[in-house]
């Protein structure tokens, strides 16, 4: 989301309610104000808001119709916030506005973290060395999100601890059924499953829920991590959970042969990638966890909820309310036949029949 675009005419607002109350709320903010949209993304309308002296960025709940507890701005204001009384890479929160009578719905506003975005996985503009610092930087960032005391941040209720497979499994079914378009066997077949199915291994931790090459902003020109984007799906939660969607790049279909998103036809050792066992044996040693049981169910799991995830989207483009207007409905379905495919493959793995 680095290039930015003029306001869609969907997403427009008021500007001059929004600089009223920038000036009213937010400490140091001075006009004049330019606003800009951030291109891609699906979710959040997020909007860049330049002045003479600093840029901040806005992230609002998109107009109409919506699925229930999706786009909470108000969830992602929150975590940021307590993350902002540690050392870890979060932009400053400023301000939560939830009066829609302000822009017509609830935003907040953040600091704009100057950075880099690796939308080709592969980052190939980087040498071997530089990506494998790349790689561990990613890894060691989510294992210092895991580590978190969430209860002394103050987010003792942010989430409820414990069984959250099943909880994420019942909501993923939910909100797949509710924008369901077509009828995807594969995906059908793991929302029976999947409950069946869920490890003993109960762990909590505060969790991303999105934490994705895509959703981290690495410093301009260092190997590290800059900021950490998209908390919309935050929550109190599984680590492991976190873990393989953060890895779901090793172990993703690539129908199209590009590798800008799955690593499945990488050569690791000549791009300086770390292998799976490689990059998972990192967090293990960060965290102080032991060896992985059953892996295949949280690699099953996570396609399906990517599954769900892109299956809300293309309901979104069918209502008239997503963010992109020039998403294809058709290929978002077909792309959620093909991870439903590619977990049904990993759950057979974990003993599914």
């Amino acid at each position: 989301m680095a290039d930015t675009v003029e306001i869609v005419e969907k997403h427009r607002f008021d500007e001059a309610k929004l600089v009223d109350y920038m000036a009213a709320h937010v400490e140091g903010f001075e006009g004049p104000l330019k606003i800009s949209q951030f291109s891609g993304g699906q979710s959040n309308p997020t909007y860049k808001l330049d002045t003479p002296k600093q840029s901040y960025v806005l992230r609002r709940k998109p107009p109409g119709k919506l699925l229930p507890s999706a786009h909470a701005v108000d969830r992602e204001y929150r975590v940021i916030s307590a993350l902002n009384q540690t050392d870890f890479p979060a932009p400053r929160a400023y301000i939560l506005c939830e009066d829609d009578s302000v822009l017509g719905t609830a935003f907040y506003i953040m600091e704009c973290v100057e950075g880099r975005v690796f939308w080709d996985f592969r980052m190939l503009e980087l040498a071997p060395e530089q990506r494998r610092k790349v790689f561990r930087s990613m890894c060691e960032t989510l294992a210092k999100l895991h580590s978190f005391d969430y209860a002394a941040l103050g987010l003792e209720d942010f989430g409820r601890p414990g069984n959250y497979f099943a909880r994420q499994i019942s909501r993923w079914s939910k909100q797949y059924q509710l924008s369901e378009t077509a009828k995807i066997e594969t995906m059908d077949k793991l929302i029976e499953w999947l409950p069946t199915a869920i490890p003993e291994d109960d762990s909590v931790s505060l969790v991303h829920g999105d934490f994705a090459l895509h959703n981290i902003l690495f410093h301009p020109t260092e190997p590290r991590v800059a900021a950490v984007l998209d908390w919309e799906l935050s929550t109190i939660g599984h680590p492991l959970g976190d873990l393989f969607y953060n890895t779901m790049a090793w172990y993703s279909p690539d129908p199209e042969g590009t590798g800008t998103r799955s690593f499945v036809n990488l050569d690791f050792e000549k791009h300086g990638v770390p292998t799976l066992d490689e990059y998972i044996g990192w967090y293990c040693e960060l965290t102080g966890r032991g060896p992985i049981e059953n892996p295949s169910f949280y690699k099953a799991y996570n396609l399906f909820r990517i599954g769900g995830i892109v299956q809300g989207i293309v309901g979104r483009i069918v209502d008239g309310t997503a963010n992109d207007p020039t998403a294809d409905a058709e290929a978002l379905t077909e792309r959620v036949r093909i991870t439903g495919e590619a977990g049904w493959e990993h759950a057979m793995k974990a003993g599914a029949s």
